[in-house]
């Protein structure tokens, strides 16, 4: 029997899971992004990171699903940095989103959402993706993500928005300046897992009305800019997967009762809804 290897990744974490005669091992990395990563960069991180968990095991076939695979640049880069270390293996490549909606959906219909340090959707059909609303990235998009959540507890604090008890708790929590804090947004790279470490700010804080608007306000967005693109939001199960969706799961459903919509499926994580839908294939 062969042995396979599906990988779902983000910008912020890869996990890995090896799927060997019924039996599964997951395995968690640095996440993969071609948009940071080059070709030698991500064959130096899975050498050290995912080879040595591997332990020689030989891999018949490597399913990869990750962020910014709409792009076939970005595909390329991806390809010739696993053929590198996998030379010998049959490898797919996909979109992260494919990913969620076959782990959220299955083989059925339904619209498929990624709320994690970054968003997209799509509608799938239970075969392929048949809309996708564009995503923007995190400086012109990505509503709802954890990247835009931070962002906004980054405006409150530095705009002095928040009251003194927030802005109490803030200090306490990260003890940053503002030079820091524009430094590390302007200045270095991977600032949008920078500005998504502050959305924990909202998670810790849940039940001050500041805090609950920051939430609700950003997830609306989210379902104003891209679920009412879909015709068939109204016909079928919205399904999240990602941090942010999982963590604020209680607002998702508030606001689909609001906007008259079903919620279906919400899950941290796609990786054991991929180990079902491939181990079914």
């Amino acid at each position: 029997m062969s042995i396979q290897l599906i990988a779902d990744s983000g910008s912020t974490k890869c996990e890995w899971c090896i799927l060997n005669n019924g039996e599964h091992k997951v395995i968690t990395t640095k996440g993969i992004s071609p948009y940071f990563l080059n070709k030698d960069q991500i064959i130096e991180l899975l050498k050290n990171e995912l080879l040595l968990t591997l332990n020689n095991v030989k891999i018949d076939k490597l399913q990869f699903y990750g962020t910014g695979l709409s792009n076939v640049s970005n595909v390329k880069t991806i390809k010739l940095a696993l053929k590198g270390l996998f030379p010998e293996t049959e490898i797919n490549i996909e979109s992260d989103l494919l990913g969620a909606a076959r782990a959220l959906c299955g083989t059925k219909k339904g619209i498929a959402c990624i709320l994690g340090t970054g968003t997209n959707s799509c509608y799938y059909n239970g075969n392929k993706i048949v809309k996708n609303s564009p995503g923007l990235g995190f400086i012109l998009g990505d509503e709802g993500s954890g990247t835009y959540l931070g962002k906004k507890v980054i405006q409150y604090y530095l705009y002095n928005t928040f009251d003194e008890d927030l802005m109490h708790r803030f200090n306490k929590q990260f003890n940053i300046s503002k030079d820091s804090i524009l430094d590390s947004v302007y200045k270095k790279p991977l600032a949008n897992k920078y500005l998504a470490g502050f959305a924990l700010f909202l998670v810790e804080n849940r039940g001050h009305y500041m805090v609950e608007n920051i939430i609700e306000d950003g997830l609306n967005d989210f379902f104003f800019n891209h679920l009412y693109k879909y015709n068939e939001s109204w016909k079928l199960p919205i399904n999240f997967v990602g941090s942010i969706a999982y963590g604020f799961r209680d607002i998702l459903q508030e606001l689909c009762n609001t906007y008259e919509l079903e919620l279906g499926v919400v899950i941290k994580s796609p990786i054991d809804g991929l180990i079902k839908y491939h181990d079914n294939c």
